[in-house]
C-alpha cells in the first residue's frame, strides 16, 4: 500500500495533541493547474457553443443589429412588427434604461429570427445531392440547377469562417430509403451471386417480406428517422460493434503506417516526442474547434462528430455490451515500454510541453531498461485483445479497486497510449516481407505491446518509424486514416470520403516534412525551459491466481489469433491514378474491377463484396456499403476470360461496370444504401419478436471480399510536388470472413498503389501472396486491354484516312 499512500496529497488526522494535517504542495498544485485548465476548456466551449449555435450568422452582428433597433426607435421610426412597444408593454418601467433594454430585446428577437433563417435554408440546400450525380469528366458541362445552388451554398456557408462544429445544426438528417426501393437494389446486387433457381427463391422471399411484415418495421423506423438524428448510427454502434463479445484484436482494430519514403529521424525518442506534440496540438485545435472542417470541393461540409472521441477515449469492457467512455480533459499519456507502464505528464504550468522537453521523458523511459515489469504487468494488455466478457469479469473483480483500480484509470483516461517498440519498423522495395512484418506489428503487434481499447494507441519503432492501431467504434476506420494521414503528408486534392484519423495523420507528416522539427543529429529541435516532470511508473496488484490464470489465458488466446493471420502488403508502382485518369475511369471504381477479376481467379467464384463508403454528408453519418459485385462486374470479368470477346466489347462492358459502380457508390453517400437499411429493419423485428426469413438469410451472407480505399490527401499543408517523398503507405484490417480476403488500398501518386492483404493461414483456399499476385495480374492485363484499345483506335484512324485520300 505504499503506492496508495504516496498517491495522497491531503490528510489529516486528530490526536491528543490536535489536528495533525500531512498535504503535498507540489500534487496540490498539479490539482489546482488542471482544475484551471478545465474551467478554461469549459468557458472555450461555451463560446464556440454559442457560435456554432447561430452559425452561418455572425456571432458580432447581433451589436449591429440591437444598434439598428436602437436608431430606429429614437429616430421615431418602428421596429419590425413594433416589438420595442410590445417589449416595453411587459417591461417594468418606459424610462430611457427601459426603453435600451427593450430595443436590446427587439434586436435579439430579429437576430435570432436571421439566423435561424439562414441556418435552415442553408440545411434545405444541403439536401439537395444533384449535384454528386453530376459527370465531371473533361468537357462535360454542369447543369444550370446546380450552379445556382453552389451559389447560394457558398453565401451562406464560407462567408462567414466556420468552426469544426459549425455546419452540426446544418446538415441534413439521413434519408429513409422506401422498402421497394431498397428491395429492387438488393435484388439486383445478389443477381451475379445466384443460379437462377436460388434468385428465384431470394425474390420470392424478398416479395413476401415487402408485401408482409415490412410495412410494420418500416413504420418504426420513420418514426426513428423523426426523432432521432440519424436513424442508423447508435444502433450501428450499439449492434455491430459494442455488443460484439469477440477480439478487437485483428477482427476489429485496424492500422496506419508512416510515410515510408520519408525517414525524418532515426532517434526514436525524438520521432515519438514529435509526434506526441504533433498529436496534442492537434487535440487541442478539435478542442477549441480551431480544425477546419472537411469542405467536400470547397463547398459541401462533412459532419465532424467523429472528431469529439479522438482522443481521452476507451472502450470499456461490460458483460453483454461494451460502452464508450471518453474524458473531457487529459493530462497525460500512457507508455507502454518492455512491458511496463509510465504516466508522462504533458502540461507544466499552464502549457504544453515542447518536443524537446517530452523527448527528455522519453528518454528517461528508455534509460530503464533493467526495470523488470511486476508479475502479470509484461501480458496484461493481452485481455484487451482478448474475449470481451472474461475482460469485463475480470475487470469488475482484480480492477475494481486499489492500486489495479488506480493505474487501470490512468491507461484508460490517457490522452493515447504510445508504444516503444523494441524492433525496428522497416522498409525495401527490394525487401517486400520487411513491409508485410511492419503491417504486421502495427496490426497486432506481439499481442500485449497494444492496449486495444484505446481510441489509438501510437507504435514507434526502435529506428525512429511510427504507426497506430486503433480502436474501431468511436469512429471508422477511413475517420482515423484522415487523422493519421493529415499528421504525415498532405496533397490539395479533396475526397468526399475523408475519414478522421487519416485526417490526424496526414497531419503529423505534413508538418514534419514541412518544419523542421530535428537537429543533425536526429534528436528534435530547442533547449527545454525545465526539467519536465519524471515519468511516473504505474503499479500493479496482479500476484493472484484468479488475474495471473486470466491473464495467461487471453496471452494464448491471442497469441493463436495473431499467428493465423497472413499479411501481405503490395506496393504496386507499374502505375497508379495517372493512367486510370487517362482512361477517362474512377480510380475506385477501376480498382475495384480489379479486385473482381483477381476474386474470381483465385477463387474460381464472384463473392459478395463489401466497400466502406461514407454517409458524412449527413449528421452523424457513419459508414453505408458498396457492392461492387454487380451485373456489369460480372459481365465484364467472364468478357476478361472469353478469348473470343473482342477488345472493343471488353473495354464498353469495362466502362458500364465503372458506371454502375460510380452510382452504387454515389447512391450510398447519398443515403441510397442497401444494407443500413436492411440492418436497421432487422433491429425492429428483433424488438418486436418478429422472424423474417428473408432479413435472416441477408444478414448471414458472409463478406468474403471485405473492401475498403484510404483517401489520399486530406489537407492542404503541402504540395507533393515538393516533397514527392511524402506519401502515405495507408492502412489496413484483418479478414472479416475466414475464408476471405480484407483488403484496404490508397492510390498514392501518379504511379503508386498500396494493397495490404490479409487472410486466415488456417483456410486452406485462401492465400494473401496469391491474391496479391492475381491483383497485379488484373492491373497488368487492364492496362494492356486500353493499351490494344488505343491501337486499335489509332489503327482504325489511320486506315480512314488512307481512304478518304484515295
Amino acid at each position: 500500500m505504499a503506492e496508495a499512500h504516496s498517491a495522497v496529497a491531503f490528510s489529516f488526522s486528530i490526536t491528543h495533541e490536535g489536528w495533525d494535517i500531512n498535504y503535498d504542495r507540489e500534487v496540490l498544485d498539479l490539482v489546482w493547474q488542471s482544475g484551471v485548465r478545465s474551467w478554461r476548456k469549459r468557458l472555450a466551449r461555451w463560446r464556440t457553443g454559442v457560435r456554432n449555435g447561430v452559425y452561418p450568422a455572425h456571432l458580432q452582428s447581433l451589436w449591429l443589429v440591437i444598434a439598428i433597433a436602437i436608431g430606429l426607435h429614437f429616430s421615431q421610426r418602428h421596429v419590425p412588427f413594433d416589438l420595442v412597444n410590445k417589449w416595453l408593454a411587459v417591461l417594468p418601467g418606459n424610462t430611457l434604461q427601459w426603453q435600451f433594454v427593450a430595443c436590446s430585446l427587439a434586436g435579439l428577437v430579429v437576430w435570432l429570427s436571421i439566423c435561424y433563417t439562414m441556418r435552415y435554408s442553408l440545411k434545405l440546400l444541403l439536401m439537395y445531392k444533384g449535384w454528386m450525380y453530376e459527370k465531371r469528366a473533361p468537357g462535360s458541362r454542369t447543369s444550370l440547377q446546380t450552379r445556382l445552388w453552389g451559389l447560394f451554398v457558398k453565401i451562406l456557408a464560407t462567408w462567414n469562417k466556420p468552426g469544426l462544429y459549425s455546419f452540426q445544426g446544418s446538415l441534413p438528417r439521413l434519408p429513409l430509403p422506401s422498402v421497394k426501393d431498397t428491395m429492387s437494389r438488393y435484388l439486383r446486387s445478389v443477381r451475379p451471386l445466384l443460379d437462377d433457381a436460388n434468385y428465384n427463391r431470394m425474390e420470392r422471399l424478398a416479395k413476401e417480406f415487402q408485401q408482409g411484415i415490412a410495412t410494420k418495421l418500416q413504420r418504426y423506423l420513420l418514426l426513428k428517422s423523426w426523432w432521432s438524428t440519424n436513424y442508423v448510427s447508435d444502433w450501428w454502434e450499439e449492434y455491430v460493434y459494442l455488443r460484439g463479445r469477440g477480439a478487437l484484436m485483428v477482427n476489429s482494430n485496424f492500422y496506419g503506417i508512416d510515410a515510408i519514403f520519408m525517414h525524418p529521424t532515426k532517434v526514436q525518442s525524438a520521432r515519438a516526442a514529435s509526434v506526441m506534440h504533433l498529436l496534442l496540438q492537434f487535440r487541442r485545435t478539435v478542442e477549441r474547434q480551431e480544425l477546419e472542417p472537411i469542405l467536400v470541393q470547397g463547398l459541401v461540409p462533412l459532419c465532424s462528430w467523429q472528431y469529439e472521441r479522438i482522443f481521452n477515449t476507451v472502450r470499456a469492457p461490460g458483460i453483454e455490451s461494451d460502452k464508450i467512455i471518453h474524458y473531457q480533459d487529459s493530462n497525460h499519456v500512457v507508455v507502454l515500454y518492455r512491458g511496463c507502464y509510465y504516466k508522462v505528464i504533458i502540461y507544466h504550468n499552464g502549457r504544453l510541453l515542447r518536443p524537446c522537453e517530452l523527448q527528455m521523458q522519453i528518454d528517461h523511459i528508455l534509460q530503464q531498461r533493467e526495470e523488470k515489469p511486476q508479475p502479470g504487468e509484461e501480458l496484461l494488455a493481452s485481455l484487451t485483445a482478448g474475449d470481451r466478457t472474461k475482460w469485463a469479469q475480470i475487470r469488475q473483480t482484480v480492477f475494481a479497486k486499489g492500486v489495479n483500480r488506480t493505474s487501470l484509470h490512468t491507461v484508460e483516461s490517457a490522452a493515447f497510449v504510445l508504444s516503444l517498440d523494441e524492433k525496428p519498423f522497416e522498409f525495401d522495395i527490394a525487401q517486400p516481407e520487411k513491409l508485410d512484418q511492419f503491417g504486421r506489428y502495427l496490426l497486432h503487434g506481439n499481442g500485449h505491446d497494444r492496449w486495444f481499447d484505446k481510441s489509438f494507441t501510437v507504435c514507434v519503432g526502435s529506428n525512429g518509424r511510427i504507426g497506430f492501431n486503433a480502436e474501431h467504434t468511436w469512429a471508422d476506420a477511413a475517420v482515423m486514416s484522415h487523422i493519421w494521414e493529415m499528421l504525415i503528408m498532405g496533397e490539395t486534392e479533396q475526397r468526399a470520403d475523408a475519414p478522421v484519423m487519416a485526417h490526424v495523420w496526414e497531419n503529423i507528416v505534413a508538418d514534419e516534412a514541412t518544419n523542421k522539427r530535428y537537429d543533425e543529429n536526429g534528436n528534435t529541435v530547442g533547449i527545454p525551459e525545465f526539467e519536465p516532470p519524471t515519468p511516473k511508473r504505474l503499479s500493479w496488484d496482479l500476484n493472484d491466481k484468479v488475474a495471473l490464470e486470466a491473464i495467461d489465458e487471453a496471452h494464448l488466446a491471442a497469441q493463436k489469433l495473431l499467428n493465423d493471420v497472413d499479411l501481405r502488403i503490395l506496393v504496386h508502382d507499374a502505375y497508379g491514378k495517372g493512367l486510370m485518369k487517362k482512361c477517362r475511369l474512377s480510380p475506385d471504381a477501376f480498382i475495384q474491377m480489379a479486385l473482381q477479376l483477381a476474386y474470381y481467379r483465385d477463387a474460381g467464384r464472384f463473392s459478395l463484396t463489401y466497400e466502406a463508403s461514407m454517409t458524412r454528408l449527413f449528421r452523424e453519418g457513419r459508414t453505408e456499403t458498396v457492392r461492387p459485385c454487380t451485373i456489369e462486374s460480372a459481365d465484364w470479368v467472364k468478357a476478361m476470360l472469353d478469348n473470343n470477346v473482342t477488345v472493343e466489347e471488353r473495354v464498353r462492358l469495362l466502362n458500364a461496370a465503372c458506371d454502375r459502380h460510380q452510382l452504387g457508390y454515389q447512391d450510398a453517400m447519398c443515403g441510397k444504401g442497401i444494407d443500413r437499411h436492411l440492418f436497421c429493419l432487422y433491429v425492429v423485428s428483433k424488438y418486436l419478436e418478429i422472424d423474417s426469413p428473408f432479413l435472416q438469410e441477408v444478414l448471414s451472407e458472409p463478406w468474403r471480399l471485405s473492401t475498403s480505399q484510404t483517401p489520399h490527401g486530406q489537407t492542404a499543408k503541402m504540395d507533393l510536388k515538393k516533397h514527392p517523398n511524402c506519401i502515405s503507405a495507408g492502412g489496413g484490417f484483418g479478414p472479416v470472413a475466414d475464408d476471405g480476403y480484407g483488403v484496404s488500398y490508397i492510390v498514392a501518386g501518379e504511379d503508386l498503389i498500396f494493397f495490404h492483404i490479409s487472410s486466415k493461414r488456417s483456410c486452406g483456399t485462401t492465400s494473401s501472396e496469391r491474391f496479391a499476385q492475381e491483383i497485379c495480374r488484373a492491373l497488368s492485363d487492364m492496362k494492356h486491354l486500353f493499351e490494344e484499345y488505343r491501337s486499335l483506335q489509332k489503327q482504325g484512324t489511320t486506315d480512314a484516312s488512307k481512304t478518304q485520300k484515295k
